[in-house]
């Protein structure tokens, strides 16, 4: 059972806790994922943060599953978003918390503006940890 906590003399989240506890079992440490299809390609139109929130979504449901834990088990995200701007941080946070993927992000979560990642036209990564049972 995964243990999320808010404190009350710490500010109110959007939708993810200041501190998740998992017990004690197998921790899953996954690669960041990126918006590439199965052929290795950057997804949809140059800027189109829509397409890669999209496709890495996939992705991440896919190496949960591989590694037999879903959205519920994860304990820990890191977002990583290309830009300076809240307002297309926040767009992405709500792409992802009203995907089936949502699960993920009510637990300790951290969304991260950055001036580049990996892949040329790149915009978007999650990273992921979850916790499984013995």
């Amino acid at each position: 059972m995964i243990e999320r906590l808010n404190p009350p003399t710490v500010h109110a989240t959007a939708g993810y806790s200041h501190v998740t506890i998992s017990p004690a079992g197998r921790l899953v440490h996954l690669a960041g994922q990126c918006p590439l299809d199965l052929t290795g390609t950057v997804v949809g139109e140059p800027g189109d943060y829509g397409a890669q929130t999209a496709q890495v979504i996939v992705n991440c449901l896919a190496v949960l599953d591989a590694a037999g834990a879903g959205p519920a088990d994860v304990v820990r995200s890191v977002i990583y978003v290309v830009s300076p701007d809240s307002t297309v941080l926040a767009a992405v946070w709500r792409h992802l918390t009203a995907s089936p993927l949502a699960p993920a992000f009510t637990t300790a979560s951290t969304l991260v503006g950055v001036a580049a990642l990996g892949y040329q036209g790149q915009l978007v990564e999650v990273d992921l940890t979850a916790a499984l049972p013995d």
